[in-house]
C-alpha cells in the first residue's frame, strides 16, 4: 500500500513540473480528453483498493472476534462483488475509451478543418523529418511549427523500422508502421513549445529522438513558413567562407539547403538549422560549442547515428559555424 501512495505522489509531482511533457498538463483538446480518462481510471482504481483494503480489515477483525469457527460461502455477494460491479466498472470504462477514440479521430472543429494545414512527418533512425504542403516547399527536421488554436493533419509514415509519434500535452500517441500511412490530428490551444518522443522501441537512439511542437499565432506562423521556404543566402565573408566549407566537405551531399547546391535527400534539410530548439534530435543544446561537437564527432554524442565525424580546420570550423548559425528568421539573427 505505501508503494502505491509513493507511485501515485510522484506521479502527480512529476506532471506538476515546468519541464514535464505531461498529459496531466494538457496544451489541447486531445490530451484534455486523455487527461480525464487518465483521473476516471485513477478514482476506480483508488475506490477498488479502498474497498479491497476496508474489506480485509474487516474479514480479520471478525475473525479475531469469533475465531475461526466456520466458512461461509455467501455466493450471492460473491457473483455481485466478484462479477456484476466490475463488468459494469469495465463496461463503462470501455464505452468512454470508445467514445474518446472516436473524437480523437477526427478535428475539434469539423467545418474549420475542411481545407486544413496538412505536415507530411516520416520518421528516420533517429530523427523526425516534416514535409509541409508542396507550394510553400518547406522542409523541417525534429521541428514542427504549427499555428495555434488550428486543427493541422498529419500524415505519419516511416522510412524504416518502427516508430511511433507522440506529443504528450497535444494528443496521444500514434503509430508511423513500414508499408502503411496513418493520420492524426494536432491542436495546440496556446502558443508555445510541446516536446514530442518517439513512443515506440526503434533502435539503440530511441531516447534520443525528441522533437519540438511549435505553436505560434497565425501571423508568425505565415512570417515562419515563408522565410523557411525562401533560399537561404550568406551575408558576412564568414558566412561566406562557412558555405564554401560546407561545399567542400562533402555536407551536401547528404544535406539540403535551399538555395544552394546542397540538395542531398539521405539527412535531415538544414535550411533553418539556426533556429531549431536542439542538435541530433534533442541530443545536444544548438549553441555553437555543442555545434562545433557534433560536427567534429557526432558519434561521441549519439553513437551509430548515420552521420561520420567532420575533419575541418579551426578556421573553417569556424566559418562554417558562422554559416550555419546565420540560417535563421532575420529577427532572431542576433540571439544566442
Amino acid at each position: 500500500m505505501i508503494g502505491g501512495v509513493t507511485l501515485a505522489v510522484l506521479t502527480l509531482v512529476a506532471a506538476c513540473s515546468d519541464q514535464s511533457p505531461s498529459t496531466l498538463r494538457p496544451g489541447g483538446p486531445g490530451a484534455r480528453r486523455i487527461e480525464s480518462l487518465w483521473w476516471v481510471l485513477f478514482w476506480c482504481s483508488v475506490a477498488v483498493c479502498v474497498i479491497v483494503f476496508v474489506g480485509v480489515a474487516l474479514v480479520i477483525a471478525r475473525r479475531r472476534r469469533r475465531g475461526d469457527v466456520s466458512q461461509r460461502n455467501p455466493l450471492t455477494f460473491v457473483v455481485i462483488a466478484g462479477a456484476v460491479i466490475p463488468f459494469v466498472v469495465l463496461a463503462a470504462v470501455y464505452g468512454l475509451n470508445l467514445r474518446d477514440m472516436l473524437a480523437l479521430s477526427r478535428p475539434e472543429n469539423a467545418a474549420e478543418s475542411q481545407t486544413p494545414l496538412t505536415v507530411e512527418v516520416i520518421g528516420h533512425q533517429w530523427w523526425w523529418e516534416f514535409r509541409y504542403p508542396p507550394g510553400t516547399g518547406v522542409v523541417t527536421a525534429n521541428e514542427l511549427h504549427i499555428p495555434a488554436g488550428t486543427d493541422v493533419k498529419l500524415i505519419l509514415r516511416t522510412d524504416d523500422v518502427l516508430h511511433s509519434f507522440w506529443v504528450p500535452q497535444l494528443m496521444p500517441k500514434t503509430d508511423l508502421i513500414a508499408g502503411q500511412t496513418n493520420t492524426m490530428w494536432l491542436r495546440a490551444d496556446q502558443s508555445g513549445h510541446y516536446r514530442g518522443q518517439c513512443a515506440e522501441y526503434c533502435g539503440m537512439q530511441h531516447a534520443h529522438m525528441a522533437f519540438m511542437v511549435v505553436a505560434e499565432p497565425r501571423a508568425q506562423f505565415d512570417a515562419w513558413l515563408k522565410w523557411a521556404g525562401s533560399p537561404a543566402r550568406a551575408q558576412t565573408p564568414a558566412q561566406q567562407r562557412g558555405q564554401q566549407v560546407f561545399a567542400q566537405m562533402g555536407c551536401a551531399a547528404c544535406h539540403t539547403i535551399r538555395g544552394t547546391d546542397a540538395d542531398g535527400t539521405v539527412a535531415p534539410d538544414l535550411t533553418t538549422i539556426g533556429d531549431r530548439w536542439s542538435l541530433g534530435a534533442g541530443t545536444l543544446a544548438n549553441d555553437p560549442e555543442h555545434m562545433r561537437e557534433w560536427i567534429a564527432d557526432p558519434q561521441q554524442s549519439k553513437p551509430g547515428n548515420a552521420m561520420p565525424p567532420q575533419s575541418v580546420p579551426a578556421t573553417g570550423m569556424d566559418d562554417l559555424i558562422a554559416y550555419l548559425r546565420s540560417l535563421r528568421q532575420p529577427e532572431k539573427e542576433g540571439a544566442s
